[in-house]
């Protein structure tokens, strides 16, 4: 768990930093960033995760990220296939929201049963 994690956050880093040239960027880079943070901890201090605040941190970035992905949902119909994300922003949106609410999803799932007791 702690090297997909390690990929996880390499991955977020790089999205974040692709974003320099982008209109709303700096949105979208703390968007990548806050799962990367999660998986950075999670390869790299596990601990920080498994605690009480940890892991309610982790739980509310889960959530929040879920509201995300309703309102980023791209309305595009066939907004998966290239020739449509290619051409709309809002298609690429909403796959970088659902992919960052993937990689907390997997740091989620790999702490869960994993928890100091309170």
């Amino acid at each position: 768990m702690r090297i997909v994690s390690a990929l996880l956050f390499i991955l977020l880093v790089l999205f974040a930093g692709v974003q320099y040239n982008d209109p709303d960027g700096l949105l979208w880079a703390v968007i990548y960033g806050i799962p990367a943070v999660f998986c950075a901890l999670r390869a790299f201090k596990p601990d920080v995760v498994k605690s009480l605040w940890g892991y309610r941190a982790l739980s509310g970035a889960l959530i929040l990220y879920v509201f995300g992905i309703f309102w980023y949902w791209p309305q595009t119909p066939g907004f998966w296939r290239q020739e449509v994300y290619w051409v709309t922003e809002e298609a690429r949106e909403g796959m970088g929201m659902m992919i960052a609410f993937a990689a907390l999803l997997i740091v989620w799932l790999g702490t869960r049963n994993q928890r100091k007791p309170a």
